[in-house]
């Protein structure tokens, strides 16, 4: 039996493209009772992204960062300021891998080379099409090549904190951190006992 496409006459246009790819979607979409109805989307997003944790299973802490970022300021929170893991975007022929470790190298000063992929996910698919490849990876103090705090000519300035596991785990329960993708590393860690 042939399946019915129900996504037809899909059409593009750009709304901004300043930072990223503002796009409004156009398409007709059949339901399951045949009703065929026009709508339009809009969808956003640039390069697809990364991020990861770095974990010490000698000393049971982990790398976080602290940067200002403007969508959590106009929402009100935090005065902008959010923790998270080390993350960023995936430079045009760079794998998700090489991302990691260049990102992992410019923010948090350390150098790693053992990656273990969690997932690859949609953090708002009702409106981003960019794609998250999430990582863990265990560092050692001799990994530390340099005092991370992000790239000057990217207007990055981040703070780099250590801090313990059970520590970063309190700060999910009093709100210090509300950045979806380290909230799912840090409860990857702990779902999977990797610091017992």
């Amino acid at each position: 039996m042939k399946m019915k496409k129900i996504i037809n006459n899909v059409s593009y246009k750009v709304i901004s493209n300043l930072w990223a790819k503002l796009e409004q979607v156009s398409f007709d979409f059949t339901f399951k009772n045949g009703k065929i109805v026009h709508l339009t989307h809009e969808v956003y997003g640039k390069a697809d992204g990364v991020a990861v944790l770095l974990y010490n299973i000698t000393s049971k802490k982990v790398l976080l960062s602290k940067q200002f970022r403007m969508p959590i300021y106009v929402a009100g929170v935090n005065n902008g300021f959010s923790i998270e893991v080390c993350g960023g975007a995936i430079d045009q022929n760079e794998s998700a891998e090489t991302s990691v470790i260049r990102e992992t190298k410019e923010e948090l000063g350390y150098a790693i080379s053992k990656l273990e992929k969690v997932s690859t996910i949609f953090l708002s698919p009702g409106l981003m099409k960019e794609q998250t490849h999430l990582y863990i990876a265990e560092y050692k103090e001799d990994d530390k090549i340099n005092d991370g705090g992000g790239l000057a000519s990217e207007n990055e300035e981040i703070e780099v904190l250590e801090t313990t596991f059970i520590d970063a785990l309190k700060m999910i329960e009093n709100k210090e951190i509300i950045d979806a993708r380290t909230i799912m590393l840090l409860q990857y860690l702990q779902i999977h006992k990797l610091m017992k």
